[in-house]
């Protein structure tokens, strides 16, 4: 595998391969054009909201919300255990800060997990429509 380097958080990715190990068609990402960014939150409404804010704002060019995931954390001393929903939101690395300090600005919680993960590869026509709808 050839590894393809992102400057994000300067992790590389190896190239996917078929079978017999050959390198498949994918877009490398160069300079870590694209992340996504996964946030949880408390009630669905709040996800709604603030994805539709995000798109709107063109802060991201996509979310997906997803129901029913359980988070386990300790918070102010106490072992917490909660049903959440979780965000990803699909963007580029350029508008990362921006669109972390909407989500806090937006968010219930006191310390919302916002973390940002680069995108290594993919399909260069998903890729370009990001850049695209964030641009």
């Amino acid at each position: 595998h050839t590894p393809l380097s992102s400057s994000l958080c300067g992790n590389t990715c190896a190239a996917p391969s078929d079978r017999e190990g050959r390198q498949t068609e994918v877009a490398a990402v160069r300079d870590a054009d694209a992340c996504l960014c996964y946030v949880s939150l408390g009630p669905r409404e709040d996800a709604l909201a603030i994805g539709r804010a995000l798109v709107e704002e063109r802060l991201a060019a996509a979310v997906n919300i997803q129901d029913g995931v359980r988070s386990i954390y300790r918070w102010q001393g106490a072992l917490e255990d909660a049903p959440e929903v979780l965000l990803i939101a699909k963007t580029r690395a350029a508008l990362v800060p921006q669109l972390t300090a909407r989500l806090i600005a937006l968010h219930s919680y006191q310390c919302p997990a916002v973390v940002a993960v680069p995108i290594c590869g993919g399909n260069p026509d998903y890729l370009a429509w990001i850049e695209e709808q964030t641009g």
